[in-house]
């Protein structure tokens, strides 16, 4: 087994050690957000703002890889609603019938960038270079269950460069991970969303910003069967609300188009 491949196998290990933990912990009258590790620090801020303007209502984060987060309400884990990081993940859960199609919408966009710890000289101006032997190492989510892991396998392959990344590969578990890896210099490089890089500013910089075969986007929806369904709904109305995005907007993400 690779090295990239323990890491993995490690952090997913762990990442369902939490989800255990987290389905036992949830409480019948709190409303259930589980999101992309992408919306971290904006969503704690969006959850802190809603339950300013909805007086008993108590709103439980649970953040991770969004196929993962998928998988945890298919098989049942506590959940009212789902906001994810690809359009993908978002269609898996429809197949699943575990959202509520007529509920389903984009609230944010994002961008695809290549980060570098913050001393490093490695200074690409395109992605061709990071074939060369002095890139040993390169993070990225694992394009199996992590959308910036799809975001850049679609962009390596449009450069004609990912059979030499995917060599380097350091898979993550999330896009956060990619990011810490980056942040502590244990790889040459790594690709994450700009709203991530721009947590870190003085542990890592922006390289390159990569463009996308598709447009990077974020879609939410209410969970199917939740116990909680008129809160979840309010939840879902204000994300799409001017004072929802405002509070997006601060950590960097777009509005959907």
């Amino acid at each position: 087994m690779t090295l990239s491949r323990r890491l993995l196998k490690r952090a997913l290990l762990f990442s369902s050690a939490i989800s255990i933990a987290f389905s036992v912990n949830a409480r019948a009258d709190e409303l259930v957000v589980s999101a992309a590790a992408s919306l971290t620090n904006a969503f704690t801020a969006v959850s802190e703002a809603f339950e300013k303007q909805h007086a008993g209502t108590k709103v439980l984060l649970n953040f991770g890889a969004s196929d993962v987060l998928m998988q945890q309400i298919v098989k049942g884990a506590p959940a009212d609603v789902f906001a994810s990081a690809d359009q993908k993940a978002m269609d898996k859960a429809a197949a699943e019938k575990v959202i509520v199609p007529a509920t389903r919408q984009d609230f944010a966009a994002n961008s695809l960038v290549l980060i570098v710890p913050a001393d490093s000289r490695f200074a690409p101006s395109s992605l061709n270079e990071l074939s060369s032997s002095k890139v040993k190492r390169i993070a990225y989510g694992d394009p199996a269950s992590v959308p910036v892991g799809r975001y850049t396998q679609g962009a390596l392959q449009a450069a004609g460069v990912w059979n030499g990344v995917s060599a380097k590969a350091v898979l993550a578990a999330n896009v956060r991970q990619s990011l810490d890896y980056v942040s502590r210099g244990e790889v040459d490089a790594g690709f994450v969303f700009g709203t991530d890089a721009a947590i870190l500013p003085g542990k890592v910089k922006v390289a390159l910003t990569v463009p996308t075969q598709t447009q990077i986007t974020y879609p939410i929806a209410q969970v199917e069967g939740s116990r909680h369904a008129a809160d979840a709904q309010a939840f879902v109305n204000f994300v799409l609300s001017p004072a929802g995005q405002a509070v997006l907007a601060k950590y960097g993400f777009k509005p959907a188009r």
